[in-house]
């Protein structure tokens, strides 16, 4: 059996899926209120002064701190079953596809969140290892659950849960400098 490994934003889909569900979520007005609060982070981002987990965990908290885990989830799976396979790359997903129907095990490796990229992963079967928000007493706290899954964080979130020794052959898919790592696991490694 082979493995294939592909990142989500930008290598299978036209837009980024993180921007698309923050407009979706909150509505344009809040969308610019929030961005420009976050101007600050975005700019020790850039700048290198900040990583860029620590910087997209101060946009979470931004947007979402304090959000009832409920209502954050519906608007999340409201999201992926109705938006994502409108921003999706067809010829992309075609090699997806190639991938399942020749029995390969496909995972999606995304720094982008479980909660809006599991139930389109679920209903196109396949498997995902993505960035979690943290939840307590049903409330977003503003913090990830586990580290964003970007860069290094891949490959050992890959290595965590896959013994790619024991495949064929390993395939991946990437288009940033977030999927180096990744890429380089792989025997034959695409870069968009």
């Amino acid at each position: 059996m082979n493995l294939a490994l592909f990142d989500f934003d930008g290598t299978l889909t036209e837009k980024d899926s993180l921007d698309e569900f923050l407009k979706y979520s909150v509505g344009r007005k809040k969308y610019l209120v929030n961005m420009f609060k976050f101007i600050p982070y975005f700019i020790l981002w850039q700048t290198k002064l900040m990583n860029n987990g620590l910087a997209k965990e101060h946009l979470f908290r931004i947007f979402f701190k304090g959000i009832n885990e409920e209502h954050f989830r519906k608007i999340a799976e409201e999201f992926s079953l109705t938006k994502l396979d409108t921003i999706m790359r067809k010829d992309r997903m075609a090699i997806l596809k190639e991938h399942q129907k020749n029995g390969d095990r496909v995972v999606v490796v995304s720094a982008s969140m479980k909660c809006w990229l599991k139930p389109w992963c679920d209903k196109n079967k396949l498997e995902l290892l993505s960035t979690q928000l943290e939840f307590k007493d049903k409330k977003f706290t503003g913090k990830f659950l586990t580290k964003n899954c970007h860069g290094v964080e891949k490959e050992n979130r890959i290595k965590e849960l896959l013994h790619i020794e024991d495949y064929e052959s390993v395939y991946a898919y990437g288009d940033s400098s977030g999927d180096t790592e990744m890429l380089a696991m792989a025997d034959h490694a695409t870069r968009y």
